[in-house]
């Protein structure tokens, strides 16, 4: 339960960094062969090449957001949800398994929106890992399963376990007492339940645009401390 709630708010770190917030304009989609590209940096363990396919889907996420999406003020709760969709998508991408990566991501975005209504009792359908998604090259059907489950995943959880304790080092370290009870809130780290913005502003008496701008930077400051973190690391 805490690894999933940790990861989300790694997730979210990516999307406040690549987010087009100040123009609002989403970068050009790859060619083919650039995304084939950076697919094979990625799978060789080149962090830039996956935030790069991150960042040029994140117009993918835009666009399911809005089948699911009723209210203009549930939209940054939903847009953040579908991009840790997105990441984990990209992150657990399999190209051996012959699926094409927008079809993929596409539907790792969705059952992160619905599972997230799901959870709510916003809606009663059913979300299976092991429903058909595409076919192989010999015609079998594949599913979310197929492809997620593989050994990388005991890779992955431990990575995760040390970046866990990152988070709380670095939740001490650059942030103020009001970000981190906001960050704490959004994510479930408080009795576990997850706010959405709007109930973190009722919470705090506070406005749910104040909500999110300091939502917004605390990531930032996050995302940038990780980010010092890797450098150092590569330089020792």
């Amino acid at each position: 339960m805490i690894f999933s709630m940790i990861y989300g708010i790694i997730s979210s770190l990516f999307y406040v960094a690549l987010h087009p917030i100040n123009n609002g304009a989403f970068p050009k989609p790859l060619t083919p062969l650039e995304e084939n590209r950076l697919i094979e940096q990625m799978i060789k363990g080149e962090k830039n090449a996956r935030d790069t396919l991150i960042e040029h889907n994140l117009r993918l996420v835009a666009h399911i957001v809005k089948k699911y999406s009723t209210e203009k003020t549930e939209q940054d709760d939903l847009i953040s949800i579908g991009t840790i969709g997105l990441i984990k998508g990209i992150s657990t991408f399999n190209p051996t398994k012959g699926i094409k990566l927008a079809t993929y991501v596409a539907r790792c975005i969705e059952n992160e929106i619905l599972m997230h209504f799901r959870s709510l009792k916003k809606t009663a359908q059913d979300i299976s890992i092991n429903e058909p998604i595409d076919t192989d090259k010999d015609g079998n059907d594949l599913s979310l399963i197929d492809i997620i489950a593989d050994d990388s995943n005991l890779i992955e959880d431990l990575d995760l376990r040390m970046k866990t304790e990152n988070l709380k080092k670095y939740m001490k370290q650059v942030l103020t007492p009001r970000e981190r009870l906001i960050i704490s809130l959004r994510f479930g780290l408080v009795g576990g339940k997850e706010y959405t913005q709007k109930e973190v502003a009722h919470k705090l008496d506070i406005s749910r645009s104040y909500v999110s701008r300091l939502e917004k930077k605390a990531l930032i400051k996050l995302y940038n401390r990780f980010c010092d973190s890797d450098i150092n690391s590569q330089n020792t």
